[in-house]
């Protein structure tokens, strides 16, 4: 069965983005993938050079020009980099533009089913504002150029799924973000996301925010006030969930199979237990866009770019999981897709 055809962009050139992408390609597991990278011809043969990868880059201007060789880079050029003002660990404006244009050439891509999936290596938020980009970081690009809300963001590593009710906000504010409205729907999307990704079974637990998921108010009562309400609705209406599940141990319960998926009520709850279990390998899958997205969880690594040190492990199983859960979210795509138009016709109210 031919494998999806996955779009690279090759990250913030300043960093080991385009270092952790060429060494990539050249990984036995990835020899028979079909992968078009997005970005600057002079930095990837740069990068080649630096890691010591015998790869023949090869520019093309579109995907039907790609030919999937192993040994072959098909980058889709950009040429944003002037490489004699190019520095490697510097954060700059060249660099931000660079990284964000082919973020938003890969996103078209797939927006225009020429590329099933976009797996991304890292860029770097201080240079994307440098650059005079609206949007912070990629799931907010990714959000915007899609025309999504609210993106959903998944961490997974091995068995190990986990899905986030707040992200990038402070704990105080995680904190009163924690309500039975909140959480009511964020199950309803998470689970409707993890649908798109083939996972149509299986139980969802969410996690407790205090020690002991509050010992019936002992220690807090967001548990009795929002979480147990919202598990009991969600619970009456078909949805296959428990919680609240104390965060000391509901993790370590999901990698072993006990659970299909754990709602993480704020980011580093979450990201302490995937990262903790295997830093290298954990993924993170943006959710709830017409479009697939998986990226690497580390950040541009300034301090070893242009050394070729940077390990690949997480960009390979950023492909990876971008390869495996194509198939069964482009068909949900369409399945949707067909469904509203099938039903257009109809009203509400």
């Amino acid at each position: 069965m031919q494998k999806p055809i996955i779009a690279v962009p090759m990250g913030d050139p300043a960093g080991i983005g385009p270092e952790v992408v060429v060494k990539a390609l050249a990984h036995p597991q990835l020899l028979a993938s079909q992968i078009i990278v997005v970005g600057d011809v002079g930095v990837m043969k740069q990068a080649c050079a630096i890691c010591h990868v015998d790869m023949d880059i090869r520019p093309i201007r579109e995907v039907r020009e790609a030919a999937f060789t192993p040994g072959v880079a098909n980058v889709l050029a950009t040429d944003a980099i002037d490489m004699a003002a190019f520095r490697f660990g510097e954060i700059s404006a060249m660099c931000g533009q660079a990284a964000f244009l082919c973020i938003e050439k890969s996103i078209a891509l797939a927006m225009e089913r020429q590329v099933d999936a976009v797996a991304t290596p890292p860029i770097h938020k201080e240079a994307l504002k440098l650059a005079g980009v609206d949007y912070i970081g990629h799931t907010e690009i990714f959000g915007g150029l899609t025309g999504t809300a609210d993106p959903l963001t998944m961490f997974q590593v091995g068995s190990l799924r986990v899905l986030f009710l707040t992200r990038h906000v402070s704990l105080r504010q995680a904190c009163d973000l924690v309500t039975k409205e909140r959480i009511v729907d964020y199950v309803i999307r998470c689970t409707e996301a993890l649908r798109k990704l083939g996972i149509a079974e299986g139980t969802m637990a969410v996690a407790g925010l205090n020690p002991h998921s509050g010992e019936h108010g002992l220690f807090g009562d967001e548990e009795g006030r929002a979480i147990v309400p919202a598990v009991e609705e969600l619970r009456a209406a078909g949805y296959d969930v428990v919680g609240p599940v104390s965060a000391d141990s509901v993790f370590y319960l999901a990698s072993r199979g006990d659970y299909t998926s754990v709602l993480s009520l704020y980011h580093d709850q979450g990201h302490i237990a995937c990262k903790t279990l295997d830093f290298e390998r954990t993924v993170a899958v943006t959710g709830g866009m017409p479009i697939l997205r998986t990226s690497v969880d580390h950040g541009t690594a300034f301090d070893i770019a242009g050394k070729g040190i940077a390990s690949a492990i997480s960009m390979i199983e950023a492909i990876q999981v971008a390869e495996a859960y194509a198939s069964a979210y482009r068909g949900s795509i369409h399945e949707t897709a067909t469904y509203r138009s099938e039903n257009s016709h109809e009203t509400i109210g």
